[in-house]
């Protein structure tokens, strides 16, 4: 297990927390650092055991997931990824605001569970598809009348329309199969863009496109 990425869960359902160590129990690369079913004990032993992700529920027994999360953020280098059956908003904001890497719905499949992990262990950020729309549209609800933010990139008309779907919070099966392109084609646009735009991560892209006013077709 040398090298595998350390993983903590805490979360109140003692039957999730049971599927999720069993995926990553089978799942090589991974292993469970520990667990726990509230919020005042994950935020103690993860300050113990300091595991390199931490999934934590934001609804939990007295301390919540989000309270946990901004202990673990200001005390650890820990990332952590929170874990919700609800995508509302005022959950999502306050942990990005905290710090967290992540955010995933708990119908989540496994693979991405195990991708999102993945990704925030890797130093990027990871929104759950069904959340990154409703985000941007949060910071952006209107078109901005400033200069495009893409001033002095080009952009071919296939770049703009990964983007735009991006934007709009499609994953990028989605986009292929709007597109008629191959899952590897989208992620080759994708790496192009964040090289030619300086940006780290799906999220960011779909900031700098509502900024720009990419999502509004041209008349």
């Amino acid at each position: 297990m040398s090298g595998a990425v350390s993983v903590f869960l805490a979360d109140d359902d003692d039957r999730f927390r049971a599927a999720y160590r069993k995926l990553f129990d089978r799942t090589e690369g991974f292993r469970v650092a520990g667990e726990a079913g509230d919020g005042e004990t994950a935020a103690r032993l993860v300050g113990a055991l300091k595991p390199a992700v931490a999934l934590l529920d934001v609804q939990m027994p007295g301390v919540s997931g989000l309270e946990a999360a901004r202990r673990i953020l200001t005390d650890t280098a820990t990332r952590v990824i929170m874990l919700t059956t609800f995508d509302l908003d005022e959950y999502v904001y306050e942990a990005l605001t905290l710090g967290a890497s992540g955010f995933l719905l708990k119908n989540a499949s496994p693979q991405e569970v195990l991708q999102a992990v993945r990704t925030v262990h890797a130093g990027h950020a990871m929104l759950a598809p069904e959340v990154t729309a409703r985000l941007i549209r949060r910071f952006a609800p209107e078109r901005p009348a400033r200069r495009h933010a893409f001033a002095g990139q080009v952009l071919s008309e296939r770049e703009v329309q990964v983007v735009r779907l991006v934007a709009r919070g499609h994953s990028n099966q989605q986009i292929a199969d709007e597109l008629f392109l191959s899952v590897e084609t989208v992620r080759t646009y994708l790496r192009r863009m964040f090289a030619k735009l300086g940006v780290n991560d799906r999220t960011h892209l779909a900031v700098l496109a509502h900024e720009a006013g990419l999502l509004y077709e041209p008349r």
